[in-house]
């Protein structure tokens, strides 16, 4: 199934929400799990702000939030898969799709600087 980048982003943050959703309340997980929760849901967030940026600087700002967010999601998957051994697998799939991600918005933020 093909979604929009708005649509995926925020089908990424549902995935993160129902996960964390999953594990297990622990004084290691309780700080990850805020993190994650943070990270991944403002990808969607700030594209939706790019979408409406007022300039070029505006969108290429924005752009650029998502890129790190996404990359700083991939970290607390890390993270976690690191805590909850018995998730790595499922933390593999999230990991991979915050990395396009995080790759999407590079080369978005290249092709308008080239631009």
């Amino acid at each position: 199934m093909n979604y929009d980048l708005e649509e995926r982003t925020a089908v990424f943050g549902e995935k993160i929400i129902n996960f964390v959703k999953s594990l297990p309340d622990s004084n290691i997980n309780r700080p990850l799990m805020n993190q994650i929760i943070k990270s991944a849901t403002s990808i969607g967030a700030n594209y939706m702000e790019a979408n409406q940026a007022s300039s070029k600087k505006d969108f290429i700002n924005k752009i650029r939030i998502c890129q790190k967010e996404a990359n700083e999601t991939k970290h607390w998957v890390r993270m976690i898969a690191t805590a909850n051994s018995e998730l790595k697998d499922y933390c593999r799939i999230l990991w991979k799709e915050a990395h396009e991600l995080t790759l999407i918005f590079a080369k978005i933020n290249r092709s308008c600087k080239e631009n």
